[in-house]
């Protein structure tokens, strides 16, 4: 057989190559139309272009980084939630619906304002650098620092501009009249005088008496409330910076060199301390008034070489720099750097006790005279060597990665069953964690807190045969891969291990029910016969100032009629109870300043104008169809104008 191959092996490959490339041309077509290279998820659509999934995780993970860069001391895992992972979705829809908007209405940013926008942004003013002695906007700094030309950033300020004029036309014509900003005022600062009888569950859970029986058919009814969740035991390894640098082989000849070239840095500078004589006369000033400050700082530097004594003296009575003509010139210990350049020039140049010539600055003319040195110090490199070596490593670090990189996401991938290899090859350290579950859990960090790598480890192959996922970025120069070694599927827990907790739980139940009966029982009769009422202390409360009454409370009290106080309203408190609350009378606001007045008015016609906007924006979602495909999560609010 073997030598069969070895004999017609020409004849095999052009067997071969006939059968395996018309399949791969097969594939390639079936996977066009059959929807396997799909571009993800579709999550959202407007005008019936699509938001697809990878486009929505790309733009939150932007949206994070950015974060990171404005905002280094804040934990940027506390936006990775669903909340603000559905913002953001929210973000995009708003902006494709704006910009449909825009484009249908012809909204256009001219030029000319582009322009004005791009150079009137304060945020691009650390990109201006002088060269040549003129200021110019630094094209390849600003390049890599924002990963955009400025050409390009100014048509995406061009772009936000636009998407801005569609919501400002309803902004800026909206408005409160008096009337409209009195009465929304005045229900928001509205204030009642009120009395509470309170009616809590736990006066009535002595009353309560369950069965096992009862235990057991409320288990079975909310039997979901008593599960327990996914979980996963699992080992993962985080490839970052400072893993890529333990991997640097750092030579000794490089760190000496490294030494030689920053020798300032690992030491104290040298110091002088000098005092002077200055007559001032500014670069601008006329020629005449020049010269004549020269004259007398010459007189001045004739009278110091006939009695070098007299410095100080001289400085007191003649210099015109009030900050150290009183302490007879001295400027105390200062190095290279702290003074006006010919001003440097001249004092390090000076031996101790000397006197300079008249020296030019643009301030005017000086006359110094060098006091004292202190000579730098440069720390030997034994003692800094450790230093030099971070340092070092540092800077080849982010190049490292890269090759890290690389080595990481081959190794987990070609032997998956293990991430022992990979640890082995790049020094890194296997970690575990237990009860892991799909999502990140509060004050979970690094790469626990990634959705994403969550989202990886609970995929189908990752559970089913223990696989390693792939490399997911979890951060800027983060990796990480991990595994399932133990998972346990959410399951209801027996009832006997939660029959305690059934108990708890149905007896607060039932005994709120009888509390809410008792409350209600008691606002009949008291509304009957106030007489036997029993109410607490009167306070009187608002929006504002609840005085530690529950918010339904509240509400409730503000909304009984103001024209037939005193009433009594009963509120349903949920799990807290029942409440009976007289309303005994409406406790008038008292009226603000004029200023404070007007400023509240115009809070008014801010808020209508954003409610006007909202609504407006409403309108344009259903005009361009503008969908959402992924559920909300519980906690999210509506974004309308993030």
């Amino acid at each position: 057989m073997f030598d069969f191959i070895r004999q017609h092996n020409k004849v095999l490959m052009v067997v071969l190559f006939l059968l395996i490339v018309p399949s791969f041309v097969v594939v390639g077509v079936l996977d066009r139309y059959s929807g396997s290279g799909d571009k993800g998820e579709k999550v959202a659509s407007v005008a019936g272009e699509s938001i697809r999934r990878p486009d929505w995780d790309a733009q939150h993970r932007n949206d994070i980084d950015r974060i990171r860069q404005q905002r280094p001391d804040v934990d940027a895992a506390m936006f990775d939630t669903d909340t603000e992972r559905f913002a953001t979705l929210e973000r995009m829809v708003r902006d494709r619906v704006l910009a449909a908007a825009a484009a249908q209405d012809h909204f256009v940013v001219t030029e000319q304002r582009q322009l004005e926008i791009f150079q009137n942004d304060p945020g691009l003013a650390s990109f201006v650098v002088v060269k040549d002695g003129k200021r110019q906007f630094d094209r390849e700094l600003f390049l890599r620092a924002t990963g955009m030309t400025p050409d390009q950033h100014q048509a995406a300020l061009a772009a936000q501009m636009t998407r801005q004029q569609v919501l400002k036309g309803i902004a800026d014509t909206a408005f409160a009249a008096p009337a409209q900003a009195a009465a929304t005022l005045n229900a928001f600062y509205d204030r009642r005088e009120i009395q509470v009888a309170r009616f809590a569950p736990g006066e009535f859970a002595a009353k309560v008496n369950v069965s096992d029986a009862d235990l057991e058919a409320y288990y079975k009814q909310h039997v979901a409330q008593f599960q327990v969740p996914e979980q996963a035991s699992i080992e993962y390894l985080v490839l970052d910076l400072d893993a890529a640098k333990k991997n640097i082989a750092v030579n000794e000849a490089d760190l000496r060199t490294y030494y030689e070239q920053n020798k300032e840095r690992f030491g104290t500078k040298e110091e002088r301390r000098a005092s002077h004589i200055l007559i001032t006369a500014p670069s601008g000033a006329p020629a005449a008034e020049r010269e004549k400050a020269r004259e007398k700082a010459q007189q001045l530097l004739a009278e110091i070489k006939k009695a070098p004594g007299s410095f100080a003296e001289l400085a007191r009575k003649n210099s015109q720099d009030p900050g150290s003509a009183e302490k007879g010139g001295d400027l105390d210990f200062v190095t290279r750097g702290a003074m006006v350049k010919p001003f440097e020039d001249s004092m390090f140049a000076l031996k101790k006790g000397e006197v300079s010539d008249v020296v030019e600055s643009e301030f005017g003319y000086h006359v110094i005279q060098l006091n004292d040195i202190k000579p730098g110090v440069v720390a030997p490199f034994e003692q800094v060597r450790a230093k030099i070596e971070d340092e070092v490593r540092s800077q080849q670090a982010t190049q490292e990665f890269a090759k890290a990189a690389e080595t990481f996401t081959d190794a987990v991938y070609q032997q998956p069953d293990s991430l022992k290899p990979a640890a082995d090859k790049l020094k890194l350290t296997v970690r575990t964690a237990d009860k892991v579950a799909r999502t990140p859990a509060p004050g979970a960090t690094g790469a626990l807190a990634s959705r994403n790598f969550l989202s990886a480890l609970f995929a189908a192959d990752s559970l089913e045969r223990k696989h390693n996922t792939e490399a997911i970025e979890i951060g800027p120069n983060q990796l990480a891969s991990g595994r399932v070694t133990q998972h346990s599927p959410a399951r209801a827990q027996p009832f006997d291990e939660v029959k305690d907790k059934v108990r708890t739980q149905l007896v607060a139940e039932r005994a709120g029910a009888l509390a809410k009966t008792e409350g209600e029982a008691k606002l009949a009769a008291w509304q009957s016969n106030a007489a036997g009422a029993n109410f607490g202390a009167a306070v009187t409360v608002s929006r504002l100032d609840a005085q530690s009454q529950p918010t339904p409370i509240i509400e409730s009290a503000l909304r009984a009629d103001p024209t037939k106080l005193p009433s009594l309203v009963g509120v349903d408190l949920g799990a807290q109870g029942y409440a009976v609350v007289r309303v005994n009378k409406a406790v008038p606001r008292t009226p603000p300043a004029p200023e404070a007045a007007q400023q509240e008015t115009q809070q008014v016609a801010m808020t209508t104008a954003a409610a006007e906007a909202a609504a407006y924006y409403e309108l344009l979602k259903s005009r361009f169809k503008a969908e959402i495909l992924v559920p909300k999560p519980l906690d999210a609010g509506i974004v309308v104008g993030r």
